[in-house]
């Protein structure tokens, strides 16, 4: 049996003696009295009598060995700012905005949500909640009002911690006024909102509720906040993600778990040392941000980069140029990002000395192999696929190069991690598929490994119908995507088997962006679906029938509308749910029991066959959509 073979058996046979050595890579203020109670399916409390504390294990604990090696190196090429914040500083100014946030009213156990560009206070923002016990939400800063508002009302939080504006391309995009119309929108109205000012665009304050975070760190600047010894099994954070409803998950994690499941993933994944530097080119509003940019990197003693700005401005040697100039060890990126660079002059990479690289990881949506293999060839260094979700919090497969060095597969994330007990499942019979090469849901067997999520935020219904229950006659865990396993253990992605659809590496619901087309006067009915596409992976597609058709005449009264279409997306959800084409049908195709039948949408969308359409109610409703894709 190989080396990790045999360290994968123990962490699923011996589950918690191989937990309970895993635990004693992070420090605890009381050690846990039991690894795992699972006494209430699927519900899972790991570490539980523990008492530790995220912020202390990211920062304190590194202050008198490594308190002047650089900890976090903020970079924004929008704004051309640069700052390295080594432990001991990082500890005083994470101390500071804990003063602020608790002069602001904030206790244990409160929510944050935080707005924020890419800056290092939205880092000491996160870090701050979990020095003090309360649960911090990042919300991604480029999400309209209404997707903010629907945040806010969920989270409650008592606190908003926010910025002027971020900027992308060059182009400032002003957060203040999408927050104040999200909280006008919302029936839970924040105590306080704390607010940073980068100068980049005017903002009105409302007295009594809007503070500077400039004045108010002067106030603090001596502050000794001690950290808040929380129960493991304490939430630290929610992350919302979407469903395959309009409302949209708190994904809720735990401390001890998240803590130990984050420092085991820097040994054993990442084979990564404390003094190293690690660079995720990720935002802090997805769960790549909270895992690998802030929590992780620094969990482990290494430099984490936090960058504002686009992988080719100034020109698309800048990541390249950041890896040279800080000895980047690590990097993590998506494919989206490389299939971008891949376009532009070669040049720019092989003018930077990159050769303090490790490896680069890239998640976030399926790897193709073209892109791995150009990437691997122009960076020489292993290429590494990883497949996880916000859900789960650190990768289900992967390759654990820190246990036993491994071959990558182009086009597979890898083999099932430490801990994740993952089986393929037949869809229709709930039957577990042990052969090679048969296509099935990845779903992975109870419980869920330390640093999954606990639940969905005060919802456990939700919770357990969701991911519990899909599978007939079961209690196993689904992650909603198909996939084979070949003879020797990789696994390969094949798509989702749920509405949710990936572009760039965001997971964005369909039935979200269905709601936010239909509630346009001149909708009637609308189906989106997500289209393959060169370059992001995949793109949001909408059929839409109009109420009134009567004035679609042309294809300039058809393209007004369509604009209108978008751009009420675009207020609603954000540029990034945004769909790459609005389609005007007369009908949508259907069974004739009424189901939509979207995937025979996606296929003919694909210039895909798209299969047996014997229950059809009207063949002719696929072909309008033929003649407009042009399949």
């Amino acid at each position: 049996m190989s080396a990790y073979a045999e360290f994968y058996r123990r962490s699923i046979e011996e589950r918690d003696a191989f937990w309970d050595e895993q635990a004693r890579l992070i420090d605890w203020h009381t050690p846990p009295q039991q690894i795992c109670d699972y006494n209430n399916p699927p519900f899972a409390k790991w570490f539980v009598g523990g008492t530790t504390n995220l912020c202390h294990n990211a920062v304190d604990r590194h202050v008198a060995a490594r308190g002047d090696q650089p900890a976090l190196i903020a970079i924004s090429t929008e704004t051309e700012a640069e700052r390295s914040y080594s432990f001991a500083e990082l500890h005083t100014e994470v101390q500071r905005m804990a003063a602020v946030l608790q002069h602001l009213g904030v206790k244990k156990g409160d929510r944050v949500l935080i707005y924020m560009p890419m800056i290092a206070e939205a880092a000491f923002a996160m870090l701050a909640c979990a020095r003090i016990g309360a649960l911090h939400s990042v919300v991604f800063g480029g999400f309209a009002s209404g997707s903010l508002a629907s945040r806010i009302e969920d989270a409650e939080p008592v606190l908003v911690v926010s910025a002027d504006a971020g900027s992308r391309g060059g182009k400032v995009v002003p957060y203040k006024p999408l927050l104040d119309e999200a909280i006008e929108l919302s029936r839970h109205k924040p105590q306080a909102v704390l607010l940073v000012n980068r100068g980049l665009a005017a903002m009105h304050l409302h007295a009594g509720r809007d503070h500077d975070w400039a004045a108010l760190r002067e106030q603090h600047l001596a502050a000794q906040v001690p950290c808040e010894w929380v129960d493991s099994t304490h939430p630290s954070y929610t992350l919302y993600t979407s469903g395959t409803t309009g409302k949209p998950k708190g994904v809720q994690r735990d401390t001890g778990g998240y803590a130990v499941a984050l420092a085991a993933s820097m040994r054993h994944i990442f084979d990564a040392q404390a003094g190293q530097t690690f660079f995720a080119t990720s935002d802090i509003g997805w769960v790549v941000g909270h895992s690998y940019i802030v929590y992780g990197p620094l969990i482990a003693g290494m430099a984490t980069i936090m960058y504002e700005g686009l992988p080719i401005r100034p020109d698309a040697g800048i990541w390249w140029s950041i890896v040279e100039k800080y000895r980047v060890t690590h990097m993590f990126s998506a494919p989206t990002a490389v299939r971008v660079l891949k376009k532009q002059d070669p040049a720019y990479l092989a003018k930077y000395n990159v050769k303090s690289l490790k490896a680069l990881w890239l998640a976030g949506e399926p790897l193709d192999e073209p892109t791995a293999q150009w990437i691997s060839s122009a960076l020489q260094v292993p290429i590494i696929d990883n497949y996880w979700q916000t859900e789960t919090g650190w990768p289900i497969l992967t390759l654990a190069n820190g246990v036993e060095k491994q071959s990558a597969r182009f086009g597979s994330p890898g083999k099932a991690m430490y801990g994740y007990q993952v089986k393929l499942i037949d869809e229709a019979t709930g039957e577990e598929l042990t052969g090679a090469n048969q296509k099935g849901v990845v779903a992975i067997e109870g419980p869920l490994p330390p640093g999954c999520m606990q639940t969905v935020w005060r919802d456990d219904a939700r919770f357990v119908n969701t991911y519990w229950k899909s599978v007939p006659g079961r209690l196993i865990y689904s992650t909603f995507d198909w996939g084979i396993r070949d003879a020797d253990g990789y696994h390969f992605i094949l798509g989702r088997t749920d509405d949710v659809i990936n572009v760039a590496g965001h997971r964005l619901g369909t039935r979200e962006i269905e709601e936010s087309i239909a509630s346009h006067p001149n909708v009637a009915e609308v189906a989106v679906v997500g289209v393959a596409d060169s370059l992001k992976g995949q793109v949001a597609m909408a059929f839409a029938v109009a109420k009134d058709a009567s004035g679609l005449t042309d294809d300039a009264a058809r393209l007004k509308l369509e604009g209108e279409v978008m751009k009420l997306v675009n207020a609603q959800l954000g540029a990034v749910a945004r769909p790459s084409r609005v389609f005007f049908v007369t009908v949508l195709p259907k069974t004739r029991s009424g189901k939509l039948l979207r995937r025979a949408l996606q296929a003919v969308a694909e210039k895909r066959d798209p299969g047996d359409l014997t229950t059809m109610e009207d063949p002719a409703a696929l072909q309008q959509v033929r003649d407009l894709v042009g399949g």
